[in-house]
């Protein structure tokens, strides 16, 4: 290494830590609103914008592209240079990833309520946005590919395989589902027909949970739950074999979705086994998570961020073994159109993958501006207001969900519906009000940790991390 010292560069994961907050209270914001008219359909107010349909994907590219995909960016920027000890490849390229990202954003956030939409699941963005996603995504690959190629440390540290399968994953499920033929600006209609469409859509929507909001978060798991309990991964071996065991098998669960559908049933019935295989490595991986706290689980009583951590892993595990029994064709039989799935999305999505982005940035911040965070202790009230929260939520919708399949399926002796429709929604009314207060609680946490992380950032001081000598690196 030459003379001249060279250090991390921190500017673009600050400002995606920042905006992984911001997000956070404007897309859970979009849910409580949406949760709320599913309780009392007058919250609409009258106004087509505000209506369920068109705030709905709103709601879920804000969590999961605006806030997951913020946290994913500043946690992997971090971690790759950190591990590779040397600087982002790239810096003006990775500078244009976050304008690029906010503008397609904001491109949602003014085109979703407007009606303008693909329709499609988690890729509802018309054909101009999609082609810019694609620039800011291909941008991502070659700043994050181009540190490790640069690393000055041979070995390529398990948390980067597994930030580097979700970029390489997500940029080929996005390009292939979102092949469209423009008939205006903001009109296209899909490459795809029929139950081809239904197919390539489920490969893409199951796999944008596989890979996005599960092989991009483990990445985080990897490399920050180690940092904060101060003790090496349970097993790095166990690591790998859980990187190439869930690479491998998640790609093919996405028929499930399609079960009792015009997919032939083949193709629903390798769906449903490959749900059941991927048991074992998102498993293995829970159990890896857990057990790098051994020896050090009394750090749990004192350390808020390690218990959003814990947890996180905990819904992870629950998640991953919910997931593929309901892949089971006998049980979704009964699960599906339900509120059970609902709860399941949401025990993935604000136990898992929310926590984890929290704990990771109660992590980053207070490091990234050379400071101590403001308060522990509203870090400690956050984890527990966003646990009852998220209990209260996941809770009420698996009751009311079980409860609508039974109530559809249920007959008389004459082979007449017991229920109607309209009975079973009046059933769900009190699940929907608990759902709604268990958001409110989550979104009150995410305000807490605003104030909180705008309150560290006032203390700020200058921050340059050098990087280490090849003779430091292990």
């Amino acid at each position: 290494m030459n003379d001249e010292t060279m250090t991390y560069n921190y500017t673009v994961v600050r400002q995606f830590a920042v905006m992984t907050v911001v997000w956070g209270i404007v897309g859970m914001a979009v849910g409580v609103l949406i949760a709320s008219q599913m309780a009392w359909p007058a919250m609409n107010f009258d106004t087509p914008w505000l209506t369920f349909g068109r705030l709905r994907p709103l709601h879920t590219n804000a969590v999961i592209f605006a806030f997951g995909g913020s946290a994913l960016f500043a946690t992997s920027y971090y971690a790759v240079q950190r591990t590779c000890h040397t600087t982002l490849f790239a810096p003006k390229l990775a500078q244009f990833t976050f304008w690029g990202w906010t503008a397609i954003i904001i491109s949602a956030a003014i085109t979703l309520p407007l009606g303008i939409t693909s329709s499609k699941e988690y890729a509802e963005l018309e054909w101009p946005i999609d082609l810019l996603i694609t620039v800011v995504w291909i941008s991502y690959a070659v700043v994050f590919f181009g540190t490790i190629a640069t690393r000055k440390v041979k070995h390529i540290y398990v948390a980067n395989w597994f930030f580097g399968s979700f970029i390489l994953t997500v940029a080929l499920l996005h390009v292939v589902n979102s092949a469209a033929i423009p008939v205006s600006l903001f009109k296209s209609y899909s490459a795809y027909a029929g139950v081809q469409d239904a197919m390539i859509q489920w490969w893409y929507g199951h796999n944008a949970v596989g890979f996005f909001l599960t092989a991009g978060f483990l990445g985080i798991m990897y490399y920050f739950l180690p940092k904060q309990a101060e003790r090496p991964v349970y097993s790095y071996r166990l690591s790998v074999v859980h990187f190439w065991a869930l690479a491998f098998t998640y790609i093919w669960a996405g028929p499930h979705h399609l079960h009792y559908t015009a997919l032939p049933n083949w193709a629903q019935s390798t769906g449903m086994v490959f749900s059941l295989i991927l048991l074992a490595p998102s498993w293995g991986g829970m159990i890896n998570g857990i057990m790098t706290l051994s020896g050090a689980w009394d750090k749990l009583r004192s350390d808020p961020v390690l218990k959003f951590m814990i947890v996180s892993i905990s819904f992870y595990g629950m998640s991953t073994f919910e997931g593929p029994m309901m892949a089971i064709k006998t049980v979704n039989a009964l699960s599906h159109y339900t509120d059970w799935t609902v709860g399941h999305v949401h025990s993935g999505a604000l136990g898992w993958v929310a926590f984890i982005s929290i704990g990771a940035m109660y992590f980053l911040i207070p490091r990234l501006f050379g400071t101590q965070i403001y308060s522990k202790k509203l870090i400690e009230a956050h984890f527990w207001i966003a646990t009852i929260g998220v209990v209260l939520y996941i809770t009420a919708m698996w009751i009311s969900g079980i409860m609508q399949g039974l109530m559809w399926r249920a007959i008389n002796d004459d082979g007449t519906l017991t229920y109607s429709f309209v009975e079973s929604v009046q059933s769900m009314h009190p699940f929907y009000v608990v759902r709604f207060m268990g958001g409110v609680l989550f979104l009150t946490g995410m305000l807490i940790m605003a104030y909180n992380v705008f309150k560290t950032i006032a203390n700020r001081q200058p921050v340059t991390a050098t990087i280490p000598a090849p003779a430091a690196a292990h």
